[in-house]
């Protein structure tokens, strides 16, 4: 990690800083691996768990349990949100990737349709439901510990949380690579489905370990943590930067999500091999990877809010070109151009935002400020998002509608920087 950035801090601070990413990218990287791979195996997943269903009822049926994770998020963001500005954010952090892996591990040895009929879609439900809790106050946490890591920097540092991201994307990519062009559809509905649950479920203990070892951040240790009753209050008078922050949210949760999906459509939508989407989320990761730092320090210079309003603008702009690119040209050099070219996008709008939803927010209340707000942005925009692109193709026979679901979140997004911007003061 480039510490040029962060100069004029101490050695020591420097040091802490990188500990930070460490410990909050951990947790991060293996809540996205665990998303991304779930949408992208989801047409492996609903043979194995929905085999009744056929053709796009299945697959709305496999991505609608998707969603329902996603009304645990608000839940979890409250509860660990209000537990990160109560007892720390190491506390939280550390809670909350304990629950992921707990979600995780269900996931890897979870039994089949197969095996015990209508039950195994029951606790396909509850693994999906502790991901969605532990996810809501991981974000929160994790922010919220890296921006108080600093004094300066803060957009280099939150950064961090969407380069690690792609760490996701690159790692869940690489999976489905090597599964779809190894294996039989045999053995993907048998076994393969399970083995990238179970590398995550490797990860977790590593996270636990790292985040336990961890210094509370010194700007949480300077404050006295809020009495519930004037924590309510403090919060409800804070409810106007909550919303903002929460449509603020709205491209860069979007952008993540049709990357997830866009190895599914690539194969159920375009007739592409197995493997094709798979290769253009690698280059997706990668990409998000090596701009998100560069983006932050761009903030860092410019403001959050300027390289956001650019990035929406242009998102609106290029979103259905690029689907026609690859609905037209369907092929694996236009797919992974195309997700390239998402990849840029979502790293243009995405880095900034960590920095922008803390800085929204005070200390007594940023955990859950921050949870809150980020997660009723993703539950809004991304948690049905992949079960609403398939409905609106299969409602209206054009393969290029996910691209105006797209372009009516990112003019959200776009009136909620504004609104941060004139309103609430953030540059």
């Amino acid at each position: 990690m480039s510490t040029s950035t962060l100069v004029g801090q101490t050695e020591e601070e420097r040091r802490r800083a990188r500990r930070a990413v460490v410990a909050a990218g951990t947790g991060n990287a293996l809540e996205w691996f665990d998303i991304i791979v779930y949408a992208s195996f989801a047409s492996v997943i609903t043979r194995v768990f929905f085999p009744t269903q056929e053709g796009a009822t299945g697959l709305i049926l496999t991505f609608g349990v998707f969603a329902v994770s996603y009304l645990a998020r608000p839940v979890g963001a409250i509860f660990l949100g209000r537990y990160a500005d109560r007892a720390g954010r190491k506390a939280a952090l550390t809670l909350t990737i304990a629950i992921m892996t707990v979600g995780v591990g269900l996931m890897a040895l979870a039994p089949t349709h197969a095996m015990i009929g209508a039950w195994a879609a029951g606790l396909l439900i509850l693994a999906r439901l502790l991901q969605g809790f532990s996810a809501g106050g991981e974000f929160g946490s994790a922010t919220a510990f890296l921006t108080e890591n600093t004094t300066r920097g803060k957009a280099f540092l939150g950064s961090w949380q969407v380069a690690t991201q792609g760490v996701a994307l690159l790692l869940a990519g690489s999976f489905g690579l090597a599964l779809f062009s190894s294996l039989s559809p045999e053995a993907l509905t048998s076994w393969g489905w399970r083995v990238p649950f179970f590398f995550g479920l490797l990860i977790g203990p590593v996270g636990i370990w790292i985040r336990r070892s961890m210094d509370d951040t010194p700007e949480f240790l300077a404050t006295e943590p809020l009495s519930l009753g004037v924590f309510v209050r403090t919060f409800v008078q804070n409810a106007g930067r909550v919303l903002t922050a929460a449509v603020c949210v709205g491209m860069a949760t979007i952008s993540i999500y049709l990357l997830s999906y866009l190895p599914t459509f690539s194969i159920t939508n375009l007739g592409l091999p197995t493997y094709s989407g798979f290769l253009g989320n690698i280059v997706a990761g990668v990409t998000l990877f090596v701009l998100s730092p560069f983006v932050g320090r761009l903030a860092d210079r410019v403001g959050c809010t300027t390289v956001m309003l650019v990035t929406a603008v242009v998102g609106i702009v290029a979103i259905y070109p690029l689907f026609l690119l690859i609905t037209t040209s369907p092929g694996l050099g236009t797919l992974t151009l195309a997700q390239f070219l998402l990849g840029v996008l979502t790293a243009g709008y995405f880095a900034p935002l960590p920095a922008l939803l803390s800085a929204m927010f005070p200390t007594e209340i940023r955990g859950t400020g921050l949870a809150l707000s980020y997660n009723i942005g993703v539950t809004a925009f991304g948690g049905f998002a992949a079960a609403i692109f398939v409905a609106l193709i299969a409602a209206t026979e054009v393969i290029e509608s996910p691209a105006f679901y797209y372009m009516g979140v990112c003019l959200l997004s776009l009136v909620g920087l504004v609104v941060a911007r004139k309103v609430f003061g953030q540059r």
